[in-house]
């Protein structure tokens, strides 16, 4: 996106401030709405500032070609001046202005519209020695029954007493002053003074707004409603039970459909079939019709009954639903696809749920995903219309359901959050659609990180960003705006994915042997200036006969002849049959099946170690790139060099991988993240857990991203446990996550960290107790909620540790991803209802007592804030009397926009 007109402002120092502005002449009678840039030197758009447009109307009495000046921070000019102080909406200023605090926490629509009071303007400017000051602030989440005072120096302003300042706006009565240093306004009188000057003074400074919420995975919510799952009409008592609990925020994982194979592998939410369309686990089917016959109400009673288990049944479940769907579809058909709701859903959708129901119709009939011949399938005149139909009839269901559920979660002060996957299944909709926008001959994954010491492989594609980028980005955008439609909040899975992804080759079964991309690799002509030559050694797996023999034993004879040729003597290289990872897997299922072998997956294992030991990359589209093995000098490979090539090679090592990229990293990251922030106003809070470059966080402060804080995974390598009570306001802090073990699942599994654990951070040289009982979760939750954090967001099991008749069931049962497991079924249900939870007041008690007692915001406080200002009135007065010329100081609780004018003589 370029920007070829537009007035470029330019920077000048006002004291410490790097100031930007510029001036242009205007006829009379000028008005325009604006809005602030950020562009690079090629004028391509890199950012916006959120928010509605800003808005000058110039005032009467000024004359044709004067210039109206415009600054980011600070201006001044000859006749008129509009000072936009501190007020370029960007980054984490632009928080306020988030449909999750506007629409949900403040319910209260912001608008820039200013209407300038032309009389009083008129009057004053024909007042020869007067200029006349209109004071503008943004103050969105502004309390109702509330006044908002400017109170300054100046008798005009009272003085620094508020009740003789000047008043923006009324409604009533409560205060406190705004935080921080005091403003300040100065005419320099040597000076040809501005007639008018339009004071805008950016976002009301305050305490850091700070609230809690859970988490909780959709299929993991039971209610006495539910066919074996949590449905999306669940979510509205869920939403009741966080309210009274205190919590202002649900999160949820993925619920986009994810039915690629047909079976519980399925249950696999980061693997999108599509990334619009919703999932039909989650479907209500009670209530698709309210005229549903008999004999389908008592097949759903029976199927209530069978499917209620410990456990998700994943494939049952589906299987059943989508069954009794079908019959009531066959019964009202007609009835929904000519309603007027229906129509205005499949156009607003249909360029995204045409092609999926043809995938659909494919994958269920012919077991291919043939891309060719979809367009006829979704006519009217198909043959197969009435199943293509069938498809858009769930969607349209499902879409009214969650729709319902969010509009309720909105009315109740409770942020919906979604969860934006970084990957999409490789046999998905969207990559048979949209090939071009896939490396399909890769894999994406993680480094060996805290989760997995052999990294991870997910199997998504990674993105052609390349092609991305020529329509800005138009498959992302479409992605947060379905996602707007529901959710007021969203996570970014796996964010540093968009500085680089670890980049994996499709025959790839594990995490290790990958490389970033993008990055700047290691080049031929490099390696050997620094004296390294023998690529072939140190590219191809390195396999001497007593790696043979110390890994297979007797059996190394039989490993060798089937999977190795000796090559030179006592040096083997792999068969061209079983030279990858998948290759090797291949083959070793087929010995298997014909009982040639024992124990598989520790052959597996040591013949994935031999493919393995290689410590450079040799790049398949250009063979003089290459890239150092990650942990490289685990290897054998790198163990048999000569101490000269080791040294060097550790050295590339740490630079390719700490030093060298980090603003190509950076400077990715800025052309795609700006692409998926601004296609939305969805507050945006990114994972930013595993092996984090150190361009990563100034990035996402610069675009006013909020980062991931979890207390066993501390960012500070010196550290075994984060200090909650350090971690920075732009975070979500949280004591586990859905990837790792449950609180008491962790407190539980090792007796060694657990005893760290209550000596350094609980402050007791007491023996720890061996179970998690509901005191020791108590202090970990209170460590998070008092945490500066913005948010505090905690898994349900975690909660349910409050209460100890919840910890029955064995903890490792409460753990909702393994991410060592690439096959790991999720199917985790919370083993008591959302009824029974509702009337549980003791556990809400707790709960809320925690929250409010941190000082956090929660559902129904504004009583209780308001009653917290008024001590505020008796010391507000005493507030510093400064001694700057003509300085500013505004007096309210929290932030609408307000104005009013101001003569100054």
């Amino acid at each position: 996106m370029e920007s070829e007109e537009g007035l470029l402002l330019r920077p000048v120092h006002h004291g410490d401030e790097l100031i930007w502005f510029g001036t242009v002449p205007v006829p009379k009678g000028f008005k325009c709405e604006y809005s602030y840039y950020v562009v690079d030197d090629n004028r391509n758009v890199l950012r916006w500032e959120m928010g509605e447009k800003r808005k000058v109307l110039l005032p009467e009495g000024i004359q044709d070609g004067e210039e109206w000046w415009s600054s980011m921070t600070f201006g001044s000019s000859k006749l008129i001046v509009c000072w936009d102080f501190e007020n370029v909406i960007v980054g984490s200023d632009a928080l306020p202005l988030k449909s999750a605090f506007k629409d949900v926490i403040f319910r209260r629509k912001l608008s820039l519209d200013i209407e300038t009071p032309l009389g009083v303007i008129r009057s004053t400017l024909d007042q020869e020695d007067s200029v006349l000051v209109h004071f503008k602030i943004s103050c969105p989440n502004i309390e109702r029954e509330t006044s908002i005072y400017i109170i300054g120096n100046t008798l005009k302003l009272g003085q620094w007493n508020v009740q003789n300042g000047l008043k923006l706006s009324y409604s009533g009565g409560i205060f406190s002053p705004e935080t921080g240093p005091n403003r300040y306004i100065a005419l320099d009188s040597s000076n040809t003074l501005p007639r008018y000057i339009c004071l805008s003074d950016g976002m009301l400074r305050e305490m850091h707004w700070r609230g809690a919420g859970v988490a909780i995975p959709m299929f993991s919510v039971r209610s006495e409603a539910d066919l074996g799952v949590g449905e999306f009409l669940d979510l509205k008592l869920f939403v009741d039970w966080a309210g009274e609990s205190g919590f202002h925020l649900v999160q949820l994982l993925p619920i986009n459909d994810t039915s690629v194979h047909g079976m519980w592998w399925d249950s696999y939410p980061y693997s999108s079939l599509s990334v619009f369309a919703l999932h039909p686990l989650y479907l209500r089917v009670q209530a698709l019709s309210e005229n549903i016959p008999e004999d389908i109400k008592l097949e759903i009673q029976k199927a209530k009954e069978q499917l209620d288990g410990k456990d998700v049944d994943y494939e049952a479940t589906l299987s059943t639903k989508l069954s009794i769907a079908k019959k009531i579809f066959a019964q009202e058909k007609d009835l929904i696809l000519n309603s007027s709701s229906f129509q205005k859903f499949f156009s607003e959708n249909q360029d995204w749920l045409k092609p999926y129901a043809a995938f659909c119709f494919l994958r269920d009939f012919f077991e291919t995903s043939d891309h060719s011949q979809w367009e006829k399938l979704v006519s009217k005149d198909s043959l197969h219309y009435s199943i293509i139909c069938f498809h858009y009839y769930i969607q349209f269901h499902l879409h009214v359901q969650l729709s319902e559920a969010a509009d309720y979660a909105r009315k109740k002060g409770v942020i919906l959050k979604g969860d934006l996957p970084i990957g999409v299944d490789r046999n998905s909709v969207d990559t048979w659609v949209y090939p071009n926008l896939f490396r399909m001959n890769t894999a994406t994954g993680a480094p060996p990180d805290y989760f997995d010491k052999n990294g991870q492989n997910w199997g998504f594609p990674t993105y052609n960003w390349e092609e991305m980028s020529k329509d800005n980005y138009a498959w992302w955008r479409a992605r947060l705006t379905q996602m707007a439609k529901y959710f007021t909040a969203y996570r970014i899975d796996h964010i540093l994915g968009f500085f680089r992804i670890w980049e994996l080759p499709e025959h790839a079964m594990t995490g290790l042997v990958g490389k970033f991309r993008p990055s700047i690799p290691l080049s031929q002509e490099e390696l050997e200036k620094e004296g390294i030559w023998d690529f072939d050694r140190l590219s191809r797996p390195y396999i001497l006969q007593e790696f043979l023999q110390d890994k297979f034993g007797a059996s190394w004879t039989f490993i060798a002849s089937n999977f190795l040729n000796e090559y030179q003597k006592n040096r083997y290289e792999f068969k061209e049959d079983c030279n990858t990872e998948k290759k090797i897997a291949s083959k070793l299922k087929s010995f298997w099946e014909r009982s040639l072998l024992q124990d598989e997956d520790k052959i597996r294992r040591d013949l994935f170690d031999l493919v393995q030991n290689i410590v450079l990359i040799r790049d398949p589209e250009n063979p003089r790139n290459f890239y150092p093995r990650f942990n490289l000098e685990d290897t054998s490979s790198f163990k048999d060099l000569d101490d000269q090539s080791k040294n060097v090679l550790k050295r590339l090592y740490y630079d390719y991988y700490f030093h060298r990229q980090e603003n190509l990293w950076r400077q990715n990251a800025l052309k795609t993240l700006p692409a998926l922030l601004n296609s939305s106003d969805m507050l945006a809070c990114g994972e930013d857990l595993g092996l984090i470059p150190s361009c990563v966080h100034p990035v996402m402060q610069e675009l006013g991203l909020i980062g991931l804080r979890i207390q066993r995974m501390p960012s500070e390598p010196d550290l075994e446990f984060g200090i909650p009570s350090q971690y920075s306001y732009m975070t979500v802090c949280a004591p586990s996550c859905h990837d790792c073990s449950t609180l008491r699942a962790w407190w539980e599994e090792d007796e060694g960290r657990r005893q760290r654990y209550f000596k350094n951070v609980v402050g007791s040289d007491m023996s720890p107790p061996a179970r998690c009982v509901p005191d020791i979760a108590h202090f970990i939750i209170r460590e998070h909620v008092e945490a500066p954090s913005m948010w505090a967001i905690f898994p349900l099991q975690d909660l349910l540790v409050l209460k100890e008749e919840y910890t029955t069931r064995p903890a490792t049962e409460e753990t909702i991803n393994d991410p060592t497991n690439p096959k790991h079924y999720w199917r985790y249900r919370v083993h008591v209802t959302v009824e029974a939870l509702i009337k549980d007041k003791e556990l809400i008690s707790t709960i809320k007592d925690l929250v409010s007692g941190s000082g956090r915001s929660h559902p129904g406080g504004q009583a209780e804030r308001q009653a917290s200002h008024k001590s505020a009135v008796a010391t507000t007065e005493k507030q510093q009397i400064a001694s700057s010329k003509d300085k500013v100081h505004l007096a309210t609780p929290l932030n609408a926009v307000a104005q009013e004018t101001l003569t100054v003589r």
